[in-house]
C-alpha cells in the first residue's frame, strides 16, 4: 500500500484557504495520512514553496512525530502539551508559517511532504532549520508522500 497525505482544508492541487496563509490567520492546516509501512518508527513533514523568487522557501518542518499518529490537527504547531518538534523555518520561526507570495508573482505551489522514518527520533536541534532536519531525515526514509496546495496574490 502506498502512503497517502490529505487535508480536509483543501484537495491536492487546489488553492489553500486564506486562513492557512500569512495573509489570513496563519493557521497550520489539518493533515491526515495512511498507508505507512509497519516498520515506521516516526514521521517527519516539511512544507516548501519551490516557486519563491529566491529559490525553494521552507515554511515548516516537523519531526519526531510518533509512529502511532496518523494526523496533525489544525494549528498543531501551537497546541499545548508538547508532541512533535518543529524546526526553524525560513521566516526564522520554529512553527508553521503559511503562504505569503509576493503580490503579482503568480501561482505558488506549497508542497507538504511526509516521510515515514526508520528511527524514532532525529537528532537535530530546532534551530538547525528545516533544510538541516530534512537532510538528516532523508537517510532514514522508508516511504514518503506529498500533498500540494496553491496560492497567489493578485
Amino acid at each position: 500500500m502506498n502512503m497517502t497525505l490529505t487535508s480536509p482544508a483543501f484537495a491536492d492541487g487546489e488553492r489553500m484557504p486564506d486562513k492557512y496563509t500569512r495573509l489570513g490567520e496563519n493557521l497550520m492546516p489539518p493533515l491526515r495520512w495512511g498507508g505507512a509501512p509497519e516498520e515506521a518508527k516516526s514521521f517527519a513533514l516539511i512544507v516548501e514553496d519551490p516557486d519563491a523568487p529566491s529559490g525553494t522557501f521552507r515554511h515548516c518542518g516537523v519531526f519526531n512525530i510518533p509512529k502511532d499518529w496518523n494526523q496533525l490537527g489544525q494549528s498543531a504547531d501551537t497546541a499545548p502539551g508538547g508532541g512533535p518538534r518543529f524546526s526553524e523555518n525560513d521566516f526564522g520561526n520554529a512553527r508553521y508559517d503559511g503562504p505569503q507570495p509576493p503580490k503579482g508573482h503568480g501561482l505558488h505551489h506549497y508542497r507538504f511532504r511526509l516521510a515515514a522514518l526508520d528511527v524514532p527520533n532525529l537528532k537535530v536541534t530546532d534551530s538547525a532549520g528545516v533544510e538541516a532536519m530534512w537532510k538528516e531525515a532523508r537517510s532514514h526514509i522508508l516511504s514518503q508522500t506529498s500533498l500540494t496546495g496553491t496560492f497567489d496574490v493578485h
